[in-house]
């Protein structure tokens, strides 16, 4: 939902000392020149908070791998959104599962997912001492259900998206496919939204700490984020491209990807890339990855 601020007005009062109608006030001595210039205080590092956008309970794990080697196995997802701090604004990567969830216990979803939300992003954003307007930028990873879900809550944000991802969710006349009716209401939501498109990397910042890296297959505009951290160094966000650890060990493609060659040649970049970096990766719907974080990356 769209959340309504209160604008806080603050009165400000002057006190003027008494004196005599018709009289001027007092002089006040002039404080003495000390010579020292206050300085502005510096800009906060970057820094990532980690928000847990959602739990899901994968009833079969079959469709996760176009090998045919995971049917009948379950699992559990983490569903994480990150709050990256720069000096220069707020960006959003990724939107989790729908904030109607939120306190609603387990929901079933396809058959095959359980999906569970413990608290929406915009009261893990009050947790921090933030609003939703406080976030400058959005982008996804991707456009699927549970990376989408509570777009609602940031419509004041700048969208920045990969062209090709924007075309798959509101294609050009004449190429529209049958999608899922509450997936294309889900889409829809970004519309009234200031899109900023953009094809293939992007620096968000200009100053190449944080950078949206087009790898598609999951979807025709897979993207994953790189940060450079102070503390940590190259942090790599995987988005979709790997779901699980093993999927990563075993190059898994799941069977609805978009395209598994193009899947299989944005691993490859992507780990050539995290190998040149010597990169630290997040697998975002991993727990092994995400719970050590403790919520912050630095």
């Amino acid at each position: 939902m769209r959340l309504i601020h209160a604008l806080l007005a603050t009165t400000a009062f002057t006190l003027a000392p008494a004196c005599a109608p018709n009289s001027a006030p007092p002089e006040v001595p002039a404080e003495p020149e000390t010579g020292i210039v206050a300085e502005a205080e510096a800009p906060a590092p970057l820094n990532v908070n980690v928000l847990d956008c959602g739990t899901i309970n994968v009833l079969d794990l079959d469709a996760f791998s176009s090998a045919g080697d995971y049917a009948g196995q379950s699992d559990t997802f983490t569903d994480t959104c990150y709050v990256i701090n720069h000096p220069d604004g707020r960006l959003l990567w990724d939107l989790g599962l729908p904030g109607m969830l939120a306190g609603a216990g387990e929901q079933n979803v396809s058959g095959i997912f359980n999906v569970s939300l413990d608290k929406t992003i915009t009261a893990q954003l009050a947790d921090l001492g933030l609003t939703p307007d406080d976030i400058d930028y959005v982008s996804l990873s991707h456009d699927h259900f549970d990376h989408i879900g509570q777009v609602d809550q940031v419509q004041g944000a700048t969208w920045i998206v990969q062209e090709d991802e924007y075309n798959d969710m509101f294609p050009p006349e004449g190429t529209e496919r049958a999608v899922d009716p509450q997936l294309a209401a889900m889409w829809a939501a970004f519309g009234p939204m200031d899109a900023k498109t953009i094809s293939g990397d992007y620096d968000v910042f200009g100053d190449g700490t944080v950078k949206i890296l087009e790898m598609p297959g999951h979807t025709p505009g897979h993207s994953v984020l790189l940060l450079d951290m102070p503390e940590s160094g190259p942090v790599l966000l995987a988005g979709d491209l790997y779901h699980r650890t093993e999927s990563r060990d075993l190059r898994r493609v799941p069977r609805f990807n978009w395209s598994e060659p193009v899947t299989l040649e944005s691993m490859d970049k992507f780990e050539a890339l995290a190998e040149e970096l010597g990169a630290k990766v997040i697998l975002q719907h991993e727990p092994d990855d995400v719970e050590p974080l403790g919520g912050v990356i630095r």
